[in-house]
């Protein structure tokens, strides 16, 4: 059966409408209108209600980059923002990227959650978390507090440091930082018949790896989750994946899980953000295992 999940109770963040290809959030004190390719039908306020309440707009120079216009020249160019439920209590560092990206994906505080709570069901001492993808870090952040050993891997040396930076804000310590291709790291750690009781792969549709290594979802995505099914603890483990790509459906990943883990009933469904207007903006399909004994 197919889950839809959002993330609840954020003070921090919310979604305020989205719709005509754009979304318009509010990241603690400042509201941002960014570009959002899912959003497809009309938006659910007024143009006029947009302009009055935000404060700072992205708009797009080409295909993939932009210039951020600001109402007051005088707001921040970087600011923090707190998640902060039962189990976690993080804070992140966000910034007005060239890419819209201001460093944090909100849908994903779901799989955030899931990590720590699973972690806390895990009967190794100190197991081992490994975050592929990994950029800004939430989920190693969350895996860390959970109590695990956490390794954190992402191509792109910029947002590892920023991801340290969410670290130090956090108030936590000892997250291994690894920038390296994902896929070679795997590969490499399969080899040294390393395991890991936790894993979580967020990779985009396209990417490139620190030499120039090359990504492309529906071609490595099958390869990558074969590597990780040797990475994970035959006693107990539990694994997230979660993609973003245009066209990529629940019934992929299930397959994709299915496949790697012959007996597995993996979960499948859907991120998505609730945008106060009303409308559910989607953000991702997501499928879990888990071998849990608690």
């Amino acid at each position: 059966m197919l889950q839809l999940l959002t993330p609840l109770n954020w003070k921090d963040y919310e979604l305020i409408d989205c719709g005509a290809f754009e979304k318009l959030e509010r990241f603690g004190d400042l509201i941002l209108a960014r570009p959002e390719p899912q959003a497809v039908w009309d938006k659910g306020l007024m143009e006029k209600e947009w302009e009055k309440s935000l404060d700072i707009r992205f708009r797009p120079r080409g295909a993939t980059t932009g210039n951020w216009l600001k109402k007051n020249p005088s707001l921040p160019d970087r600011w923090h923002i707190r998640y902060q439920t039962g189990e976690l209590d993080l804070q992140f560092r966000l910034g007005l990227t060239s890419f819209k990206h201001v460093g944090i994906f909100p849908e994903q505080a779901v799989n955030w959650d899931f990590i720590a709570a699973s972690i806390k069901k895990l009967e190794t001492p100190e197991p081992k978390f490994l975050n592929l993808f990994a950029y800004t870090g939430g989920a190693s952040l969350a895996a860390r507090q959970a109590g695990a050993d956490t390794t954190h891997v992402d191509s792109i040396k910029q947002v590892v440091t920023w991801g340290n930076e969410n670290m130090a804000l956090s108030g936590l310590k000892d997250i291994r930082w690894v920038v390296e291709d994902a896929i070679k790291f795997v590969k490499r750690e399969v080899r040294r018949g390393k395991k890991y009781q936790g894993i979580i792969l967020d990779p985009p549709a396209y990417g490139h790896g620190p030499k120039g290594e090359k990504w492309k979802l529906e071609d490595h995505i099958n390869e990558m989750i074969g590597e990780v099914a040797s990475l994970l603890d035959e006693k107990e483990h539990f694994l997230v994946l979660n993609t973003y790509s245009l066209g990529f459906s629940a019934l992929i990943v299930e397959n994709l899980l299915s496949t790697s883990f012959p007996g597995a009933e993996p979960e499948v469904g859907e991120l998505y953000l609730q945008a106060g207007s009303g409308s559910k903006l989607p953000l991702g399909v997501w499928g879990r295992l888990s071998k849990l004994n608690r």
